[in-house]
């Protein structure tokens, strides 16, 4: 990798949702150090992790309607038959979901797993449990989104966390998303869910790192020829 290569991936542009963070916690370092001057570098720190957090890098997006790629940076954390939110009103049988754990250090900004038109967005008050656990998708405040793609419905949903205290999410009803899109982001730590009709096979095992807009995670069929990606 090129100098120049090296220095894009690492300053990468900052979702304009951080920049508030960011002079926040900038201002407050400033002011920490005119009462103690090692409290200011402390605060430079957490400033720059700030500016990290919520950082915005582009990715290749495969473009393959057979595709289900992952909506968000972090570890698989479960992959297995479970039935969608009663808010999705996506049935009540087993549906694959494929589980991404975000923790502080991943990227938040959340992308659309599949092209398609968003036909419902179910936003649902709840509890700030470990979004690594199994109940969590249960019992957590969450925001879900139903898509209709090519293989039908597919449900995705954010989670928030043990630190996490807000889901972004700036898709409504009737948008048509593209695979690799940004419908969203959450702050500090969370999850998504994503839930898949009959006849998606798992791409991924439980403990792989994912990139979102990068990742496959699921595949429906088989891919028919080279995958297009799109930049973005």
């Amino acid at each position: 990798m090129s100098l120049v290569d090296t220095i894009r991936s690492t300053l990468v542009p900052i979702h304009r949702e951080g920049w508030k963070f960011v002079a926040g916690f900038f201002v407050a370092s400033l002011l920490l150090g005119a009462a103690w001057e090692p409290l200011m570098w402390i605060g430079f720190i957490l400033t720059a992790w700030c500016a990290y957090f919520f950082r915005d890098p582009e990715r290749m997006t495969p473009q393959d309607d057979d595709l289900v790629i992952s909506p968000a940076d972090g570890r698989v954390s479960a992959v297995a038959m479970v039935t969608p939110p009663s808010e999705l009103e996506l049935g009540d049988q087993p549906m694959m979901r494929i589980s991404v754990f975000m923790n502080v250090f991943n990227c938040h900004v959340n992308r659309a797993p599949m092209r398609g038109r968003v036909s419902r967005v179910a936003y649902r008050a709840g509890k700030f449990l470990n979004a690594d656990l199994d109940k969590a998708s249960q019992e957590n405040e969450r925001n879900g989104l139903v898509i209709e793609t090519a293989h039908g419905q597919i449900g995705v949903v954010q989670i928030a966390g043990l630190v996490a205290r807000r889901i972004l999410c700036w898709t409504v009803m009737n948008d048509s998303l593209e695979a690799g899109e940004r419908f969203g982001l959450i702050r500090f730590g969370s999850r998504l869910d994503v839930f898949l009709p009959a006849g998606a096979e798992p791409r991924v095992s439980v403990g792989q790192m994912a990139i979102a807009g990068e990742t496959v995670l699921a595949e429906f069929g088989s891919a028919k020829g080279p995958v297009i990606s799109r930049r973005g």
